[in-house]
C-alpha cells in the first residue's frame, strides 16, 4: 500500500501582509525535502522562492493542493527555534516572516555547500577570575557552566577588556555544551571580540558573521553554525538570528549603538531581537556596555535582569582622573589660563606625560580656533 505523500509548509518570499502565512504543498516522493531548505513554489500564474518551515501528514486545505515545483538545495538553513523567532519578530515589528528570513538567511553559495563538514571541538571552562570584580559577576558564569539561565544587564568598568569578559561568557556556555550568539556593533567591535575568542576559546571553536567578510565567507560561516560545527557565533545584528543549535546564551555590546537597528524592513533592533530569542529558547541573556541604556535599566527594574557592576571603589580607581579647569579658583591661580591655548594644568600634565612617553591627546572644537573676548 503506497503511502500518501509528505506535506510541506511553506513560508514564501513574498512581502505582501496578506500573504504572511504558511502554504501547503505537496512534496514529491523523489524530492529530498527537509525543514528548513529552499524551495521554489507556483504561486498563481508563477514560480516563487520559498522555505519549508514544517513537514506534516495532512493538510487543513480542502481545495487541490500543488506540488513543490523544485528543490533549490537540501540544506536546512532554517532551524525549528529560528523559525519561531522570525514569526515572533515579524509579529513585534508588524512585518512578514519572509521579510525576516530575508535578513536571517544570507545568499546560497552553491560551492560552500559541498564542502565537508567540520568536527565540533570542545571548549574548556573560562577562569572567573575577572569577573570577581563584579557583584554577582563570578556567578553569572558558574550559572553559564552550570546549564543555567542567567540574565544580566553588565556595567563594564572604565577601561575593561570587554572583549576578552564576553569572550568568558561565551567559553562558560560551549564548556556545558551549549551554544551562544554574541552581537556587536560594527566591524571594529567584531574584530576585537574575534580576536578575543580565538585566545580564549582556542582555534576553530567559534565563527563569524560579518557583511563585510563577503557573500562566501559569510554563508560558510553560516553553514558551519547550522550543521553544528561550532557553537559560537559572533557578528553584527544579522548575526542576531544565527541558526546556532542548543542555544545557551545570547549578549549584545553597546545596545544603544544606533547600528543596531536593522535599515530593512521590518526594522528590527537586534538587542530586542536577542531578548526574545533568548525568553523563546529558555536561553541566558547578557546585555553589556561602558554606560546603560533606559531599555537595559527597565529589564533590571521589572526583574527580568539582574544588575551586574562593580563596587564604587573598584569603579572610583579605574575611571580616569578628571580635572575642570575655568571655575574662579583655577583662574586665581592661573590668572593667564582664561586666555591661554592651554591652561597651566593641562600643559602640566601633557608635559609629564610626555616625560614618561605616553600618548596626549589634545582635542579642541574645530581647527584655528580659541575663544577670547576683548574690549575695544
Amino acid at each position: 500500500m503506497d503511502e500518501s505523500p509528505a506535506i510541506a509548509a511553506v513560508c514564501i518570499d513574498q512581502p505582501l501582509p496578506q500573504l504572511d502565512r504558511l502554504f501547503d504543498y505537496l512534496v514529491p516522493a523523489d524530492m529530498d525535502v527537509r525543514p528548513g531548505c529552499r524551495v521554489r513554489v507556483r504561486f498563481g500564474r508563477r514560480k516563487v522562492a520559498g522555505f519549508v518551515i514544517a513537514l506534516k501528514p495532512s493538510t487543513d486545505f480542502t481545495g487541490k493542493l500543488l506540488w513543490i515545483s523544485e528543490l533549490v538545495s537540501p540544506e536546512p538553513v532554517v532551524t525549528e527555534e529560528v523559525a519561531v523567532l522570525a514569526r515572533a519578530v515579524a509579529d513585534r515589528y508588524a512585518g512578514t516572516m519572509s521579510d525576516v528570513l530575508r535578513l536571517a538567511v544570507p545568499e546560497r553559495r552553491v560551492k560552500v555547500e559541498s564542502e565537508a563538514r567540520g568536527e565540533v571541538l570542545d571548549v574548556a571552562a573560562p577562569s572567573p577570575d575577572h569577573w570577581k570584580r563584579y557583584n554577582a559577576g563570578e556567578a553569572f558564569l558558574r550559572a553559564l557552566r552550570e546549564q543555567k539561565s542567567p540574565r544580566a544587564v553588565w556595567n563594564a568598568v572604565p577601561g575593561e577588556d570587554w572583549p576578552a569578559r564576553f569572550a568568558e561568557a561565551a567559553a562558560a556556555t560551549a564548556s556545558a555544551g551549549r551554544g551562544a550568539v554574541l552581537v556587536v556593533p560594527d566591524q571594529t567591535d567584531l574584530d576585537r571580540l574575534d580576536a578575543a575568542l580565538e585566545a580564549v576559546l582556542g582555534p576553530d571553536r567559534h565563527v563569524v558573521l560579518s557583511a563585510q567578510a563577503g557573500p562566501t565567507k559569510r554563508y560558510r560561516a553560516f553553514l558551519k553554525a547550522a550543521r553544528g560545527d561550532v557553537r559560537i557565533v559572533a557578528g553584527t545584528r544579522a548575526a542576531a538570528f544565527a541558526p546556532v543549535a542548543d542555544l545557551g546564551l545570547t549578549a549584545i555590546w553597546d545596545d544603544g549603538d544606533g547600528s543596531h537597528i536593522d535599515r530593512h524592513a521590518p526594522d528590527p533592533h537586534a538587542r530586542e531581537v536577542l531578548l526574545t530569542r533568548a525568553n523563546l529558547a529558555k536561553a541566558a541573556c547578557l546585555v553589556g556596555g561602558n554606560a546603560r541604556t533606559p531599555q537595559a535599566q527597565l529589564l533590571v527594574e521589572t526583574d527580568w535582569a539582574k544588575s551586574i557592576v562593580a563596587p564604587r571603589g573598584e569603579i572610583r580607581s579605574a575611571a580616569p582622573r578628571i580635572v575642570p579647569v575655568g571655575d574662579e579658583s583655577d583662574l586665581e591661580r592661573d590668572p593667564s589660563g582664561g586666555t591661554a591655548r592651554l591652561p597651566t594644568i593641562a600643559w602640566e600634565a601633557a608635559r609629564a606625560a610626555l616625560a614618561k612617553q605616553r600618548p596626549v591627546l589634545v582635542q579642541v572644537p574645530r581647527r584655528g580656533y580659541v575663544p577670547a573676548v576683548s574690549c575695544q
